[in-house]
């Protein structure tokens, strides 16, 4: 496996270089976020792990740029910053997880093979529901409409998981277990944020399918009748 480390402390970045290779990672440790974002661009990395707060480029706009380059790699995000709303920018920027410091190492390593596993579990052949079909190569989804959209990894998931059973009813927190598991510290409401951010890409490619909200029980997909 290979591994990423994107962090500006360099006495922090040289012990989890060691531990992770000590761990049979593969690793590449760079100080800066401009560094980070053309490692990341030159090297396929099976896991990135990125500070917010560095120099030259802070690790929000290095996983925007990522995801904008169609870089599907998971990405945990660490930061010293722990408020909530921190955490909903990295997951609503496309993190797959996200560790405030101070941290605990074997938590990390297990945080990061989570994040591997969950990859794996997730990558289905084309689904089809209504007028959509999505494609988890390069994460697309597509409209008879002729129109598409590029997905997050998690909006993705979420998506993924609603067509696998069209009509069913998830709750918010049978969608984190499945999605985000429970070895993550995120909270129920990034749930919302990527249902919301799945309303709003169904509508920009006019698609008649919708998330429906049954208050008190959860989401389903719903396709509209002509």
């Amino acid at each position: 496996m290979k591994l990423l480390i994107a962090e500006d402390e360099p006495d922090l970045a040289e012990v989890l270089t060691a531990f992770f290779e000590k761990n049979q990672f593969t690793v590449d440790a760079v100080n800066d976020g401009l560094s980070a974002y053309e490692y990341a661009g030159a090297d396929d990395y099976d896991a990135i792990i990125l500070d917010i707060m560095m120099p030259k480029m802070d690790g929000i706009e290095v996983l925007r740029r990522i995801r904008s380059d169609g870089c599907k790699t998971p990405v945990m995000m660490l930061t010293a910053k722990a408020e909530k709303d921190d955490r909903i920018t990295g997951f609503d920027t496309g993190a797959d997880d996200y560790l405030p410091k101070p941290f605990d190492t074997d938590e990390l390593l297990s945080r990061v093979r989570a994040m591997l596993r969950r990859r794996e579990d997730y990558r289905p052949s084309v689904l089809a529901y209504g007028d959509l079909s999505l494609n988890p190569s390069g994460d697309i989804l597509k409209c008879s409409t002729g129109k598409s959209v590029r997905l997050s990894g998690r909006e993705f998931q979420v998506l993924e998981l609603l067509m696998h059973s069209p009509g069913t009813v998830f709750s918010a927190d049978r969608i984190m277990e499945k999605v985000w598991s429970w070895d993550s510290d995120a909270e129920i409401n990034v749930v919302w944020v990527h249902i919301s951010n799945l309303r709003k890409k169904l509508r920009s490619i006019g698609s008649k399918v919708t998330v429906h909200a049954n208050r008190g029980l959860g989401y389903v997909l719903e396709a509209e009748n002509d």
